[in-house]
């Protein structure tokens, strides 16, 4: 069938194009400029006023260098190699960052303390007293300062339940109080340590000058303390110089300094402490050797003696001295390198290099002592048994000789154990704040702000399926016969008229009336557009089967009421005999362009109350003449189905050149299908940017459906746009040079 091929004609039109056109995108900002530009400066002045407002941050940092060796003792070089170790960078920033050195900081500052003013969250800040004067004295921690109240904590201690918990401090009867949500813990006179009943919770309060507002109390726990302070603290070797570099940021810049202060000095004693703690284990090892070997020092004299009494013998010969010599020797080597063994022991693994030479050496001084174990075996009994007592008593001697001289070098080096770690530069806080940085943020929130609009008008131009071309609609198959400007000056008439409104329907009012825009203003471009419109109906009506042309929608408010009036008039000044008829009998009000009532109107003839020339009404322009809809009535579509809407057609077809119908929108009602059964052409009126390829589809459809064949349709308030060549051709044309 002929119907159905012109819809199947009319879904192939367009296979669909997924091609960006950057144009089309370019000029869809263009036309959002001030929109894009206005945010883009509020965004600037929020930018501003955050950078303004926003609290500083500063920034400090202080030095330490890792010595590579310990300093020791002058002259004590041999116990100075014991703890001689290198420095691991790694190793140290680690603990600098334990809870060991960092719980140490905040016990001593007492940074697990927090007091602040009981105020809302954000809107706090305005509603706060006067600062306190700046030579006024300001806690730093655990304590609070404005010009009405100075509070300071020397201690809080709570139930490991309750940390982290919010405890209220308020002045009632001239005595501090301490809340617990609306429980009161405990209350006293100032200077007396507050405590609950059952004692698990205690404060004591240094300074007390309280204000008007209360304030909020909270003991950290541990876990919350330390990773508060390890967030605002970075630690990190400069190169390989062994030298860390500390550095913290925060709202206050002597806290910053305090705390690095403090985080330096709780290290250095720490590193002292740990130096130190090595030369104490080798004195306590030390003091346990010393009695046992004494013991065996008169042990063995005892039995030397005992042996010369017996066998009489008093004197050696050279040979003997000499091997007893060089055994004492060796054996005093071995029982020091011994001793050295059980201090490594503690510190090493046997797999450490310097254990490793040890045993190496206690190896080589064992076999020398297995050769003259040989030679002393060949000395006669009695030379070998005194040698024998004689090498125990002065290699025990030695030994414990050493060992003396040893702890009185351990206690010297313990006395003067500086450390590995030495602070080079004490914390030093930067005058200016390192953020906000103003304008950075300023010219940020300017860019995001430009951005986020520009999104929002690309979004809404994705999800914007208006048409806005005429070329979508000939991609549909719809032959364009015009495209009509949006006229400004009808715009603010329009606008005027509505504020205007009736409040009694039907009843004719001055100030419902819509200005003729034909005849106030002939040479608007939309003017201009219906006389091009015009000439292309002049031949499209020469095939037509009548002289009746249905104006027609597929929704309302696509200004077919303004095309049908202004079209006539625009006909009639060309000589025809023109008539306008609003056959939407629900919501017509084309009788407003021609400030006329609508007493009497097509609804009155097709109901029979009425003849043909009681609804015909003059328009005021010469060969126009128009049928109101009348009032309304309940059944309009069935009064367009009567023989007498024909009847009607027919008989004005023979009194004029050119019949105009304006009808609903197809696509709320069918009034327009039953309509068009009647005309000779249609056109579809629809708006740029109000409907989309679908409701055009969908109304042709509909049409189609009804055996209407639609000419072609008229793109009515086309506005002049960047994404629109023609819009800007046709208003660049239509400006006066003049």
């Amino acid at each position: 069938m002929a119907d159905n091929s012109t819809m199947t004609q009319r879904q192939q039109a367009n296979p669909g194009d997924d091609d960006i056109d950057f144009g089309y995108l370019f000029g869809l900002l263009l036309d959002n400029k001030w929109l894009i530009i206005g945010t883009a400066l509020l965004a600037l002045v929020l930018g501003a006023l955050y950078g303004i407002y926003a609290t500083p941050i500063y920034k400090g940092d202080t030095l330490l260098q890792l010595e590579k060796k310990s300093s020791g003792v002058p002259g004590l070089s041999e116990l100075n190699n014991i703890f001689a170790e290198e420095a691991s960078a790694a190793a140290e920033i680690e603990i600098l960052r334990s809870r060991m050195v960092l719980g140490e900081v905040i016990e001593q500052l007492k940074m697990n303390i927090r007091v602040y003013p009981d105020r809302p969250a954000y809107i706090g800040r305005f509603m706060a007293p006067d600062p306190a004067p700046a030579f006024a004295p300001k806690p730093l921690f655990a304590g609070y300062r404005d010009s009405e109240t100075f509070v300071t904590v020397s201690g809080f201690m709570v139930p490991e339940r309750l940390e982290g918990r919010a405890f209220t401090l308020r002045e009632e009867n001239g005595n501090p109080a301490l809340y617990l949500g609306n429980d009161l813990v405990a209350t006293g006179p100032l200077g007396q340590t507050l405590k609950s009943e059952d004692g698990s919770i205690q404060l004591d309060l240094n300074e007390w000058q309280f204000g008007n507002e209360p304030l909020k109390l909270i003991k950290l726990t541990d876990v919350a303390a330390v990773n508060s302070l390890r967030g605002s603290l970075a630690i990190r070797e400069v190169g390989k110089t062994g030298m860390l570099s500390l550095t913290m940021t925060g709202p206050s810049k002597a806290r910053i300094k305090a705390t690095l202060d403090a985080i330096s000095e709780a290290y250095l004693l720490q590193n002292v402490e740990r130096r130190s703690a090595e030369a104490e284990n080798s004195l306590e090892f030390l003091g346990e050797q010393l009695p046992k070997i004494k013991d065996k020092l008169t042990a063995f004299e005892e039995k030397l003696n005992a042996f010369r009494l017996q066998s009489e013998s008093v004197d050696l010969s050279m040979e003997t001295q000499s091997v007893l010599q060089q055994s004492v020797d060796i054996e005093a080597k071995i029982n020091e390198l011994k001793a050295k063994e059980g201090e490594l022991a503690t510190r090493f693994t046997k797999e450490h290099p310097a254990y490793q030479s040890l045993l190496r050496q206690k190896a080589s001084l064992i076999e020398q002592k297995r050769s003259l174990d040989k030679q002393i075996k060949s000395l006669p009994e009695t030379q070998q048994e005194i040698l024998r007592l004689m090498r125990d008593v002065e290699v025990t001697q030695q030994i414990y000789i050493g060992l003396l001289n040893k702890t009185q070098e351990l206690r010297i080096l313990k006395a003067g154990t500086v450390g590995s770690v030495r602070i080079i530069d004490k914390a030093l806080v930067q005058p200016s704040p390192i953020k906000p940085k103003k304008a950075l943020i300023a010219a940020i929130a300017m860019v995001l702000g430009g951005l986020g609009a520009a999104g929002v008008v690309l979004l809404r131009a994705l999800l914007n399926k208006g048409i806005e071309s005429p070329d979508k609609l000939e991609e549909q198959g719809v032959a364009v016969y015009a495209t009509v400007p949006l006229s400004e000056k009808q715009v603010k008439a329009n606008r005027l008229t509505n504020v205007k409104q009736r409040r009694v329907r039907d009843t004719k009012s001055a100030g419902s009336a819509i200005a003729l825009l034909a005849q106030d203003d002939p040479t608007d471009l939309a003017i201009e557009a219906l006389r091009s419109l015009r000439t292309s109906l002049h031949f499209a009506m020469m095939d037509a089967d009548n002289k009746i042309l249905m104006i027609t929608g597929p929704s309302p408010a696509v200004g077919k009421s303004f095309v049908s009036a202004n079209l006539g008039a625009v006909l009639a000044q060309t000589g025809q005999r023109v008539l306008v008829i609003d056959a939407d009998m629900r919501k017509g009000h084309l009788h407003r362009y021609f400030q006329s009532d609508n007493k009497l109107g097509l609804s009155a003839y097709l109901s029979g109350q009425s003849g043909k020339e009681d609804i015909i009404q003059s328009s005021g322009i010469d060969k126009l003449d128009f049928i109101a809809r009348g009032k309304a009535p309940p059944n309009p579509s069935e009064l367009l189905m009567h023989e007498r809407f024909k009847t009607l057609m027919d008989s004005l077809s023979d009194d004029y050149d050119l019949i105009l119908v304006d009808t609903p929108p197809i696509l709320a009602v069918t009034d327009a299908a039953i309509v068009g059964q009647l005309a000779g052409s249609s056109l579809l009126v629809t708006r740029f940017g109000v409907n989309s390829v679908k409701e055009v589809d969908a109304a042709l459809t509909r049409f189609a459906q009804n055996k209407v064949e639609i000419k072609g349709a008229i793109l009515n308030c086309m506005e002049r746009r960047a994404t629109n060549e023609y819009g800007y051709y046709a208003y660049e044309y239509g400006k006066s040079k003049d």
